[in-house]
This record gives structure tokens, C-alpha cells and sequence, in this order.
């Protein structure tokens, strides 16, 4: 097999998409590992929607191998001809290698594995990688794919954002752990919410604006990204410190909050809570808080009843809205949406997920 330091040279000339950064993943994967050293030991970890030649999935699951104690390291493409963009060069690292095949590397996926110490250098590392051709393109939805999710205990990767939702399914339908980067709006997607909301989905430790790196160099920002997961981390059972809701009236640092109070919804028994760290740690009904609420969720003290908006809203009995005062929003609202009255005027608060206080057993 070729030099997997040529991994490491050819990166710059690649150009036909974003790839997460090293140190995110690092800090990210770190942050299981201190909840439990053992989160990864004697694990199958399968990198499917990767680019095993430029991935730095690939690259820190490989070269922190023996750190994190894993069995098996499984890694795949896809086909160059699958892709949108196909202005495509092999590296040095595939064209050395004696598997390389000029009418295959355009229409087949490639498959990395890492078990053992190939180069007899005393360690299991990056340099380790052996690779040959898949027999398709790589779908993740492939037979071939399929198998070797099965094999796989931990799905780690960034998939396409157009396919994040059919991907959620895919890993659920073997019943996997993930640990998977995704847009924070997805966690409205009707095939992702209902998880969040019974805890087989949770988001992430370090969560927030993330930025790729381009092939050509440089960084990009994607916008609100955060990683979806449903691996136990210490921050999950760190309960929010809250003040009751006559402390927050009176010393809310959210002038809002202390001129205001709290509002209730006009088509749901519900208050309006739009800052997290505003939320009343004595009230007993239902509230509705802002998206960055699941950055800091815990369980413990929280239970999730539903999405104040759209299908999801419906489905929990989140009323319709009065003609009158839909005609005042200009369209800005959709059955199953929240509302509420500010000083008379209608307003569709900006998404919101009802949560009230964990029941004690």
C-alpha cells in the first residue's frame, strides 16, 4: 500500500467540497472520553459520506486508534461519478498503490480499514490504512454499505445536509449509536424531533457556528451546525442554575423578561420563555423556550412535550389562529404555530420547543 503520509500532501488540490475541521472533532470526541475513557474500546467505528483520502474523520480516528482503544476503523467513499462535482484528479496516495485502476476509480467507492499493524513499526496508526475498491459507488444506502453498518457499533460523520434526515433513519433502522454533524434546523425535521423529544437523540458538547475548511484553503462558515449524537456526555447531566419566576420579573439581566413578565400563548397553555437562562425554575406548566434550549437540556430537570410549530405543533394541540389576527401577521405564521398577544399585536414567536419540570418518581 502507498505512503499515507500522501494523504496528508495531496489535500490541497482538492476541491469539490467542505470538510470538517481536525480540532473540532478532537474537541468534540475528547469531550466523551472524559464522561467515560471507554466510550470507544473495543468498538467497530464506521466513517460512511467520507472522503477517506481528505477526511479528517478518517484522520483522528486513525492516528488516535490505539488512544481510543478501537477494534476496527471502517471508512468510505463515494464514487467520483456520483458526485455533483466531477473535475477529479487520483492523489499519489491512490495511483501508487497497487490497486489502483484507472476505469475504476471514477465509478467505484473506496473502502478504508484499519485493524492492525501493517508496517511493523510497533503501532496502529494512520500509516496502517488499507484500502481497495467497493463494488459500487458508495452509497451509504447500499447493500455493501448496509453490511458493514451492520457490523459497525458507532456511525461517525458529516453526511450531506440533504440527506440528514433519510441518513437519521438509516442509522436507526440498525439501531447504532451516531455521533453526526448536522444543521441545527434539523433538529425540525419531523423524522428527527420526535427522537430528541423521547431521548434517543440529543445534541452534542460543543455546539454552535462551526466553519469547514475549503480544499483550496481557507475557511468557510456553514451557518448554526451541531453534532447529533446519542452518546452519554457529562455537559447532558449538568442541570441549568434558574431563578424562580418572581426573581426573574424583578432581576431578569433581560429587560424584556423584567418589563414584561411572561406571556401566554393564545392557542396553547403554555407561557413564552425566548432566553434560556430566563426560564422559571417554579413553574409547573408547560413553556415554550427558544432552539438553544437543547444546547443545554438535561434531562434530569426537563422533560420535552412537543414542537410549538408547523405538523409537529398540530399533532400536541397547538390551536389555529384567528383569521384577524393572521391577516395582522402578514402570513407570517402556519397552522400548529405558536402565538401571542403583545400589547394587542399578534406575533409568531421564532420557533420554540415546549418543555415543563421533570416530574418527580
Amino acid at each position: 500500500m502507498a505512503n499515507n503520509s500522501n494523504l496528508g500532501a495531496a489535500k490541497a488540490a482538492k476541491n469539490d467540497e467542505f470538510y470538517t475541521q481536525y480540532a473540532d472533532i478532537q474537541k468534540e470526541v475528547n469531550a466523551y472520553l472524559e464522561y467515560n475513557p471507554d466510550t470507544f474500546r473495543d468498538k467497530t467505528v464506521l466513517l460512511p459520506c467520507d472522503d477517506p483520502e481528505w477526511s479528517n474523520f478518517t484522520r483522528f480516528f486513525a492516528q488516535n486508534f490505539e488512544r481510543l482503544g478501537l477494534k476496527r476503523l471502517i471508512s468510505t467513499s463515494y464514487a467520483v461519478e456520483s458526485k455533483k462535482y466531477k473535475n477529479y484528479q487520483p492523489t499519489l496516495f491512490e495511483t501508487s498503490s497497487a490497486w489502483y485502476d484507472v476505469d475504476k476509480t471514477r465509478i467505484k467507492g473506496k473502502i478504508f480499514e484499519l485493524t492492525r499493524d501493517v508496517n511493523g513499526n510497533g503501532r496502529i496508526d494512520l500509516d496502517d490504512l488499507e484500502w481497495h475498491y467497493l463494488e459500487g459507488d458508495g452509497d451509504f444506502r447500499s447493500k455493501e454499505v448496509c453490511e458493514l453498518r451492520d457490523e459497525a457499533d458507532i456511525i461517525v460523520t458529516n453526511p450531506p445536509f440533504s440527506l440528514f434526515r433519510e441518513f437519521v433513519a438509516w442509522i436507526f433502522e440498525a439501531d447504532k449509536r451516531l455521533l453526526i454533524l448536522g444543521h441545527m434546523n434539523a433538529i425540525h425535521y419531523k423524522e428527527v424531533f420526535p427522537l430528541i423529544q423521547v431521548n434517543k437523540v440529543w445534541l452534542g458538547v460543543s455546539n454552535g457556528a462551526k466553519q469547514y475548511v475549503k480544499p483550496e484553503g481557507g475557511l468557510q462558515k456553514m451557518g448554526n451546525t451541531c453534532w447529533f449524537t446519542n452518546i452519554e456526555h457529562g455537559r447532558r447531566h449538568e442541570p441549568l442554575r434558574l431563578m424562580s419566576m418572581k426573581d426573574n420579573t424583578r432581576y431578569s439581566r433581560h429587560k424584556e423578561i423584567r418589563e414584561n413578565g411572561y406571556i401566554h400563548y393564545e392557542n396553547y397553555n403554555a407561557i413564552d420563555v425566548p432566553y434560556t437562562d430566563a426560564i422559571p425554575n417554579d413553574y409547573e406548566g408547560a413553556m415554550g423556550v427558544p432552539d438553544s434550549f437543547l444546547d443545554r437540556y438535561c434531562p434530569d430537570q426537563f422533560e420535552i412535550v412537543g414542537l410549538g410549530s408547523g405538523y409537529l405543533g398540530q399533532s400536541i394541540g397547538v390551536g389555529g389562529i384567528p383569521k384577524e389576527h393572521k391577516t395582522l401577521m402578514k402570513g407570517h405564521s402556519a397552522a400548529g404555530d405558536l402565538y401571542l398577544l403583545i400589547d394587542g399585536v399578534p406575533k409568531v414567536p421564532y420557533s420554540r420547543i415546549l418543555i415543563r419540570k421533570k416530574q418527580q418518581q
